[in-house]
C-alpha cells in the first residue's frame, strides 16, 4: 500500500506539471501570433501585457496591437497605455488613429489628445474624426436652406414690398482646433439664412437684389458667421435668385379690408344708436300724447264742475261751442283739396 502511494504521488505531480505546462503553452500560443505580428512590425508588445489586456483588463488586445502597429508605421509616438485609455473611455481607437494618419499625410497638425476628443465628441452621431479630417482636407458644400427640411428657398422682402427668393451654397472647411464643443452645420445654415434675409430687407428695391446677387454673398461673408462653429467658411455663393409675391400690396389690401370692416362696425354702432334714440323719442311722443289725452279728458270734468259751481253758464257754453265750430270750419277750408273728407 505504501509502495502504491509512493509510486502514485510522483505520477500525480508529473501529470499536474504537464497540465500546467500545457495551459501555459496554450495561453502563450493563443497570443503568439499577435505578439509575432507586433514584433515583426517594429511595434513590440510584451507577452505579459497581452495577457493582462486579455484576462485582467478585458480589452481587445488584437485591435490595440493593430492600432499600435498603424501608429508606429506612421511615425506617431502613441503608447499602448494611451490606446487602452481611449478604448476604456468609449472611443474607437482604429478610427482615431486613422484620422490622425490622414491629418499627418495632409500636413494638418493634430495630436493624439485632440483626436481622442474629436472621436468622443462625434460618438453616437453621423460624424466621425475621419469625416472631420477629410472635410478639413476637402472642403464641404452646404446647401442653404437644407432641402431635407422641406424648404427650397430663403425668402426676404425688400423695402418696396416685393418678395425675393434666394438659394445659397456655402463652402466650409473643418476647423479641427475648435471642433469639439462648437456648433455644426445647422448653425451655419441658420446664420447664412439670417444674413440673406437681412441683406434683402435692407435693399431699397428688389431690382437691386436681382442686379447684384454677389452683394448678398459679400455682406453675409463679412458678418463672421463661422464664429463659434466647427467650420471655417471659405465662400458663400448665391445659386439662384427669383422674384416672389408682392407682399407689400397684399399687406395694403389686408389693411384696407381691415379698415373697411372697422368702419362698417363703427357705422353699425352709430346706426344702432340712432335706432335706439329714435325708439326712445317715439316712446316720449307716446308719453306726451298720453298726457295730452289725459289733459283733454280733464276739460269736460272741469266744465261740469264749473256748471255745478255756477262759474259757467249755458250761454257761455254755447258760445264756446260756436267758437269750436268756427275753428273747425276754418281748418277745413285751410286744408288742400285732396285732403278734405268726401261728403
Amino acid at each position: 500500500m505504501n509502495l502504491l502511494i509512493a509510486i502514485t504521488l510522483p505520477q500525480i505531480g508529473a501529470i499536474l506539471g504537464l497540465v500546467v505546462i500545457l495551459i501555459l503553452l496554450f495561453i502563450v500560443g493563443s497570443f503568439l501570433s499577435v505578439w509575432l505580428k507586433a514584433f515583426s512590425s517594429g511595434a513590440p508588445v510584451s507577452m505579459w501585457n497581452l495577457i493582462a489586456m486579455r484576462y485582467l483588463r478585458k480589452l481587445p488586445y488584437s485591435v490595440i496591437v493593430d492600432a499600435r502597429i498603424m501608429a508606429v508605421k506612421a511615425g506617431l509616438p502613441i503608447t499602448v497605455n494611451e490606446f487602452e485609455t481611449h478604448f476604456m473611455a468609449g472611443g474607437d481607437i482604429l478610427q482615431t488613429i486613422s484620422g490622425l494618419i490622414n491629418a499627418q499625410k495632409a500636413g494638418i497638425p493634430l495630436d493624439w489628445d485632440q483626436g481622442c476628443a474629436i472621436d468622443l465628441a462625434t460618438k453616437g452621431t453621423e460624424k466621425s474624426i475621419i469625416q472631420a479630417v477629410r472635410t478639413s482636407i476637402n472642403p464641404m458644400v452646404i446647401d442653404c436652406p437644407n432641402p431635407n427640411m422641406g424648404k427650397s428657398t430663403i425668402d426676404g422682402v425688400a423695402k418696396d414690398g416685393i418678395q425675393v427668393k434666394a438659394r445659397a451654397r456655402v463652402t466650409v472647411r473643418s476647423n479641427l482646433e475648435h471642433y469639439v464643443g462648437s456648433a455644426q452645420e445647422e448653425t451655419i445654415i441658420a446664420r447664412v439664412g439670417e444674413g440673406i434675409v437681412t441683406t434683402i430687407g435692407s435693399a431699397e428695391s428688389y431690382k437691386w437684389v436681382l442686379e447684384n446677387p454677389d452683394s448678398i454673398s459679400r455682406n453675409v461673408l463679412n458678418r463672421g458667421l463661422d464664429t463659434g462653429t466647427a467650420f471655417e467658411i471659405l465662400s458663400i455663393d448665391i445659386a439662384d435668385v427669383d422674384v416672389g409675391e408682392n407682399v407689400g400690396a397684399q399687406l395694403q389690401v389686408a389693411q384696407a379690408e381691415a379698415n373697411k370692416n372697422m368702419a362698417q362696425a363703427q357705422a353699425e354702432i352709430r346706426r344702432a344708436a340712432a335706432v335706439a334714440l329714435e325708439q326712445e323719442m317715439q316712446a316720449k311722443v307716446q308719453e306726451m300724447q298720453a298726457k295730452v289725452v289725459e289733459a283733454q279728458a280733464q276739460v269736460p270734468l272741469a266744465m261740469a264742475e264749473a256748471f255745478r259751481k255756477g262759474n259757467l253758464g249755458v250761454m257761455d257754453y254755447m258760445r264756446l261751442k260756436n267758437i269750436e265750430s268756427d275753428t273747425d270750419m276754418r281748418q277745413s277750408i285751410a286744408k288742400p283739396e285732396d285732403s278734405r273728407d268726401p261728403q
